[in-house]
């Protein structure tokens, strides 16, 4: 509940936390992590990149 501690808000205010924090919106199942996942598809994008820049090059000529 940010920097203040839970007995220094009223009780009205609690309420209203509560409600909203409780609310269907702040509920929402997500699928686990997964790191491996994310590590391949950035290994796709700079591989992809890394080609493409290859490619570029050799049409300049700088290879």
């Amino acid at each position: 509940m940010g920097t203040r501690k839970e007995e220094e808000y009223y009780e009205e205010d609690l309420a209203r936390i509560r409600k909203v924090t409780s609310s269907s919106i702040h509920s929402v199942e997500r699928k686990p992590f997964r790191p491996w996942r994310l590590l391949f598809a950035w290994w796709i994008v700079v591989s992809i990149l890394g080609g493409l820049a290859l490619f570029l090059a050799h049409l300049k000529g700088a290879i």
